[in-house]
């Protein structure tokens, strides 16, 4: 886990992300669109997994991919799971908003001499309300799926990053690196600490060992 913020037909929202603690983002979000979901394609039976290559011995060195454990995690996927909520929860009101213009919008084009000059203008103005309205609606659920998202952010990357400097610790690394950011063109798959942090997260063990230093507080944001 982008969004536009004016009404033509379409509701988009901005990946949901989560700077991890190496800083790589997690997208996952579904966009807000009018046009209803194509039908679901029949599932796949996914391939087996790949033989876990162990850890060499005395290795100093490791890596995580980031991105699988935001998507693998329980924690990623719960908080996936809320921003496609909330993304579904905005798309159904702003259908609802989207029908009830449509509608007016058909009248008046299909009173034709039926409807007064007062009443055309009253349905007129009323059409223009509502446009004004969802456009509003738009911006607001805008503003309520990213503040998600910011909460989402933090609270993930403060669950994670007491795992990350644990599994570390317990392998005895000078350096992790995350595998997406880092330049890494090739390396010795059995140095990937990735599930092993999938693991600690989803077990919960995640306070560093004990007698090891705290990890250090991120710099604070400079004020303006």
């Amino acid at each position: 886990m982008c969004f536009p913020s004016k009404l033509k037909g379409h509701f988009e929202m901005r990946r949901f992300a989560v700077a991890a603690v190496l800083g790589l983002l997690l997208s996952a979000a579904p966009s807000f669109a009018q046009a209803p979901a194509a039908p679901a394609a029949p599932p796949v039976q996914a391939p087996a997994p790949a033989p876990q290559v162990p850890f060499p011995a005395g290795a100093k060195y490791a890596f995580i991919n980031i991105q699988r454990i935001a998507n693998e995690s329980g924690e990623g996927r719960a908080a996936t799971a809320r921003v496609q909520a909330l993304n579904q929860q905005k798309l159904t009101e702003l259908n609802e908003r989207n029908k009830a213009v449509q509608a007016n919008q058909l009248k008046l084009e299909q009173g034709g001499s039926v409807l007064s000059d007062a009443a055309r203008l009253q349905l007129e103005r009323e059409i223009e309300r509502q446009s004004v309205d969802i456009q509003r609606f738009t911006e607001d659920a805008q503003a309520e799926v990213q503040a998600l998202q910011a909460q989402l952010q933090a609270d993930f990357q403060q669950r994670l990053s007491p795992v990350i400097q644990r599994v570390a610790q317990e392998r005895n690394l000078e350096m992790l690196f995350s595998v997406a950011d880092s330049g890494i063109v090739w390396a010795n798959p059995g140095l990937d600490l990735t599930n092993d942090v999938i693991q600690a997260f989803d077990t919960g063990a995640g306070a560093p060992a004990a007698g090891a230093p705290p990890a250090a507080p991120a710099p604070a944001a400079p004020q303006p």
